[in-house]
């Protein structure tokens, strides 16, 4: 079933500390102060480490001043659609994170998804119908992403499975995107521009 999207899709990329993050932030906390709309901010992030703790520490303080609704989604997005109102205004961050936790969801129980035939696709397939779903209800999606593609040397398999994945997912975004933004140094380069709505 083709579903019309109605909601406005921005994607941003840029590589570790770019000030993605920071940008997709402003950028949507600007827009509320125009139009109104609830800001929802889903997070993919998971505390592997006491680095990535106060990392994700930091967001929330960061995030706690300027009203935004937090939904903790490491994996499995489409659980999100139910809390989403119309008229929201939605950030995502990031779909790096959310591969790699997908990827290896079921590691700890028996054998991870990367190890399962088809089961990455099923689950890229359910987050592009995740992404159209939540287009139709909240008036603006923005997903924040990592470009790692030129950074991680491809070692071992499993490093080029993910960033074959990535790689892949990120083309289907920009194709997506209404406005694709790229983050070198704090500043941002627009590819994809217009916000035809």
């Amino acid at each position: 079933m083709q579903i019309h999207k109605k909601g406005l899709l921005t994607v941003i990329l840029g590589g570790s500390r770019s000030g993605k993050s920071a940008y997709a932030e402003n950028y949507l906390v600007n827009k509320a102060d125009r139009t109104g709309g609830r800001l929802v901010y889903i997070a993919s992030g998971t505390a592997t480490d006491a680095e990535m703790q106060a990392r994700i520490d930091q967001h929330r303080l960061d995030r706690a001043s300027m009203n935004w609704t937090t939904l903790e989604q490491p994996v499995r997005l489409e659980e999100v659609r139910p809390v989403i109102r119309p008229g929201d205004l939605v950030l995502w961050d990031c779909a790096t994170t959310w591969l790699a936790n997908e990827l290896y969801e079921g590691w700890d129980t028996g054998t991870p998804c990367i190890r399962q035939p088809g089961c990455m696709e099923e689950k890229v397939s359910r987050l592009y119908e995740t992404i159209e779903r939540l287009l139709q209800t909240g008036s603006h999606l923005v997903i924040v992403s990592n470009e790692v593609l030129d950074d991680m040397p491809m070692e071992d398999a499993e490093t080029k499975i993910y960033m074959q994945w990535l790689g892949r997912i990120h083309r289907e975004f920009i194709r997506r995107a209404d406005e694709a933004i790229e983050m070198d140094y704090g500043v941002a380069t627009y590819w994809k521009k217009g916000e035809k709505r």
